[in-house]
């Protein structure tokens, strides 16, 4: 199929725009796509981001002599499968899979999850008041009061 604005190149994005219960479809070459705005985002296999990661590894045999102490699970066997053995695997491996994971779920190596829709907002207030709860603390702790009172104010601005 040929891309619809150039006519001349292989179309290779595909576009679907529903406006009013109307379906449009759009084929465009890369170039064109590009031209308009629409990037394109490869998704890559995880096994493959893992093998790939893994061999720019400055330390690469270093991780391969990794083992878990629970499960007994191998770097080499993680790499190779793509699958952790235990949650102990996190610790062992560590070294390995922060960045991985920083570079998969885009800077984020804490898994944040969902919320609910019902109900959602409070527990988003409630998780920002126990951030500022432990903050706090913290400040108390380093003698900080000029922090340690701005989140006493952002505190009682949260509570009911």
């Amino acid at each position: 199929m040929l891309c619809q604005r150039c006519k001349k190149n292989t179309a290779t994005v595909h576009l679907t725009d529903i406006v009013k219960n109307e379906k449009r479809e759009r084929h465009l070459c890369e170039k064109c796509a590009a031209e308009e705005g629409v990037t394109v985002k490869q998704q890559v296999p995880i096994n493959e981001l893992l093998a790939n990661f893994v061999m720019e590894q400055s330390g690469a045999r270093e991780l391969a002599k990794l083992t878990c102490p629970e499960c007994g699970t191998s770097f080499l066997e993680f790499r190779n499968s793509g699958l952790l053995g235990c949650p102990s695997d996190y610790d062992a491996f560590a070294k390995a899979l922060v960045p991985l994971l920083e570079r998969a779920h885009e800077g984020a190596s804490q898994h944040k999850g969902k919320s609910p829709t019902r109900g959602g907002a409070d527990r988003e207030k409630q998780r920002q008041m126990t951030a500022l709860q432990r903050q706090l603390a913290e400040a108390v702790e380093k003698e900080d009061y000029e922090l340690a009172a701005d989140l006493r104010d952002r505190i009682k601005a949260l509570e009911p």
